[in-house]
């Protein structure tokens, strides 16, 4: 995939679990482990803004884009 989620990073950097991830963003448990593993498809701006909000980051700091033609 081309687009890396780092929301595990982020959560480490802000030393937060995904307990309280979920809490605070107002997600499951299971779509937010979804997109931390990098499982998910797409991503709402409003979610995204949320965990923006709650890590304190930009959304550069959670999605970064590889562009997997250089890597080949």
């Amino acid at each position: 995939m081309s687009i890396i989620v780092n929301l595990d990073v982020m959560m480490a950097k802000r030393k937060m679990s995904l307990n309280e991830l979920s809490e605070k963003v107002g997600l499951t448990l299971s779509n937010l482990s979804i997109l931390k593993t990098g499982k998910a498809k797409a991503i709402r701006f409003s979610t995204l803004e949320a965990l923006c909000e709650v890590l304190n980051c930009q959304p550069g700091d959670i999605l970064e884009f590889k562009n997997e033609m250089n890597e080949k």
